[in-house]
């Protein structure tokens, strides 16, 4: 039978929706948020697990965003992880617009809304982050119709999904994590997109196509200034680069690293400390 080990992380300040937002990076089992910590589920086979958490909190220290933190581990028995995740998941009122709906939720559509159904499995992209929601309020705005869009860091592939309903006319969806390249596969499935939406396990480098009309990178700072390079040349002229999974304080950086690369800043949005940003090449 299949172990896990539980590390339970105490941080101050407790900011659980920042971290947790950060810990999803990392090849984990799963995240659950407890009154004055976060448990995160691994598999015990992986041995570097604790050591990257270290190394992640320990940025997040010198960035300012955590004072200090505290990591306790043990074993736990095998559950459904998944299941005890959901439990906290809703139906979520994106906008005017859009509803993100859990396969196990009841929604009435009484108002013709678009709605996209979720099995979420532990991958990023419920809605719940504030950072989904910026991605989705960007795509609303400016996809017109007949796209064609990359999904870089895809998670659920929420934001393909939304892209395709909102009009735009194909997406590749890439993952380098496998629960969520599965995951991905599913939710197309879900919402009747398998010949819109082409679902890979895979790094940006191993994308093959190039000039697209809108780039989708709903990734952390460090992943992003690591792949810029690849994102800009992805977009075609004239074509938008959406960045979202960044702290409000790596704004001014960012704006500056793909202005270098020929592209005009158009806009940013906040949620909280998360932001958002548009660019135009």
């Amino acid at each position: 039978m299949k172990s896990f080990t539980e590390y339970k992380i105490k941080f101050l300040p407790f900011n659980a929706d920042l971290v947790t937002g950060v810990l999803w990076t990392l090849e984990i089992e799963g995240i659950v948020e407890n009154e004055d910590s976060i448990s995160v589920y691994s598999d015990s086979n992986k041995k570097k697990t604790k050591r990257e958490l270290e190394n992640l909190l320990e940025s997040l220290v010198k960035e300012g965003v955590i004072e200090r933190y505290l990591i306790s581990s043990s074993d736990v028995e095998n559950r459904n992880w998944n299941e005890e995740w959901e439990k906290g998941l809703k139906v979520i009122e994106i906008s005017d617009r859009i509803t993100i709906k859990p396969t196990f939720r009841d929604y009435e559509n009484s108002s013709g809304k678009i709605v996209i159904e979720i099995d979420p499995k532990m991958s990023f992209g419920t809605g719940e982050h504030q950072t989904t929601r910026i991605m989705l309020a960007f795509l609303e705005k400016y996809v017109k119709g007949g796209e064609k869009i990359l999904d870089v860091g895809s998670g659920t592939a929420v934001l393909s999904i939304a892209s395709i309903l909102l009009g735009a006319e194909s997406a590749i969806a890439f993952d380098i994590n496998e629960w969520a390249f599965e995951n991905g596969i599913e939710n197309v499935r879900l919402n009747g997109l398998e010949d819109k939406i082409d679902v890979r396990n895979a790094e940006i480098t191993e994308i093959r196509e190039e000039d697209f009309d809108m780039v989708l990178a709903n990734i952390n700072t460090h992943i992003i200034l690591s792949i810029k390079e690849a994102l800009a040349e992805k977009v075609k002229q004239g074509g938008y680069l959406f960045l979202s999974g960044l702290l409000n304080y790596d704004e001014e950086k960012l704006i500056k690293v793909f202005q270098d690369f020929s592209f005009e800043f158009i806009e940013k949005q906040r949620g909280g400390d998360w932001s958002g940003l548009v660019f135009r090449k």
